[in-house]
């Protein structure tokens, strides 16, 4: 499994319930679609945490990197379908980083 994250912040004025809604329904609607197997919205809890990274966090689960990059063509695509979508949620966030994470061991990686 690969693990797409994402940590960010929410842009003044923008509400945090507003955030979860809109990222359950975009990555409701790429899930829905097999286009990832699965995701997780996190915020911290009681203030503990690196600042730099941002206070909530997104885990995007997909099989491999060919799944990963058929959901990236699938928003980058901006047709009416997943624009609003994406955009619902990217116009809430700032200071986003990006990482990309594995299982380990993964079975390329077997013991031998």
């Amino acid at each position: 499994m690969d693990y797409y994250e994402i940590w960010f912040d929410l842009k003044e004025g923008s509400r945090d319930l507003e955030l979860s809604r809109a990222v359950a329904d975009y990555l409701g609607y790429l899930d829905s679609r097999g286009l990832i197997e699965g995701y997780r919205l996190s915020r911290r809890k009681l203030g503990f945490g690196i600042p730099e990274i941002g206070e909530f966090h997104i885990t995007i689960e997909t099989r491999d990197l060919a799944q990963l990059e058929t959901a990236f063509q699938r928003a980058a695509s901006r047709d009416s379908e997943v624009e609003p979508l994406h955009a619902a949620v990217y116009s809430l966030v700032k200071n986003a980083r990006f990482a990309l994470y594995r299982d380990f061991p993964d079975p390329i990686r077997a013991d031998s």
